[in-house]
């Protein structure tokens, strides 16, 4: 009775470790939203504009922000409809409202080039960011990121190309590789579905 147990019990943890070890294939949008509330993003999917106009102003409220930098004309049509002063000069202490280039769904990256951030890199730019952003703009690696922005762009490719890998602004973590180029931020996506 207890070879019969034992064979059986066998086949059950046998197969059961073939279910775990089983690849979870998740949809672009489920990748992304997986990696980027892992790394502490604050995620807020919209389906209508007015949407992302309440939940703008649910953020500017929580963090209670008088002042907010948007230099995206289209964006700017948002916050008229808001009580917030918008200003387009960047500065440190004032939360940055931008839309992006691409989200990348293997890592929870968001990607941005001098379209938003003009000259100015990442480190120097205010702790505080509030992103708009589109599904469309999903993409399933960097590789396809920056071919999207190639195919975009024809002809006059942006500068200044680079991604937020982390959303929590006290995280410490050190990787040589980005030495002295701390790109974490306080961010909150306002992602808009699209398509």
């Amino acid at each position: 009775m207890n070879f019969l147990r034992k064979l059986f019990n066998n086949k059950e943890s046998e197969r059961d470790n073939l279910i775990r070890q089983q690849p979870v294939a998740l949809s672009l949008d489920d990748s992304f939203v997986h990696h980027f509330i892992n790394k502490g993003g604050k995620f807020l999917y919209c389906t209508k504009i007015d949407e992302v106009l309440n939940n703008l102003q649910r953020i500017i409220a929580e963090n209670n922000w008088k002042h907010i930098i948007c230099n995206d004309v289209d964006l700017l049509q948002l916050t008229k409809k808001l009580d917030i002063t918008t200003q387009s000069t960047l500065k440190k202490e004032l939360p940055f409202f931008t839309s992006c280039e691409h989200l990348i769904a293997n890592s929870g990256e968001i990607l941005f080039s001098s379209n938003q951030l003009g000259s100015h890199k990442l480190p120097v730019l205010s702790e505080n960011f509030i992103v708009y952003a589109t599904t469309s703009q999903l993409v399933k690696n960097i590789g396809e990121g920056l071919t999207g922005i190639k195919t975009n762009f024809k002809g006059n490719i942006p500068t200044n190309i680079s991604s937020v890998k982390n959303y929590s602004i006290t995280d410490t973590t050190d990787d040589f590789l980005n030495y002295g180029n701390n790109n974490s931020k306080n961010l909150y996506l306002l992602l808009f579905e699209d398509l």
